[in-house]
């Protein structure tokens, strides 16, 4: 790499909020919050609202869609007649 062109990476926790998780990793990220981390060092925290931790995709958890709401919804939107519906 070329020196002086890069930002500085340093160690910043990232605590996902939804999943109460922390992750400590290297960042380009600045906070000017800190926490104390597991080992006894302060370092910078960014707090996200969606992580590996939280998200369905990843945790496999689905949320539920309201489908008959919006089945009804469209119904209401392009009108489909009682006698369409028997």
């Amino acid at each position: 790499m070329k020196p002086r062109i890069h930002p500085d990476s340093r160690l910043v926790v990232f605590r996902d909020r939804a999943a109460d998780v922390a992750f400590l990793t290297r960042s380009t990220a600045d906070s000017s919050r800190t926490v104390e981390w597991e080992d006894g060092t302060t370092y910078p925290v960014i707090d996200v609202e969606v992580s590996s931790a939280s998200h369905p995709f990843y945790t496999g958890r689905s949320r539920v869609l309201d489908s008959a709401g919006r089945v009804e919804r469209f119904e209401r939107r392009y009108g489909r007649t009682a006698a369409a519906r028997s």
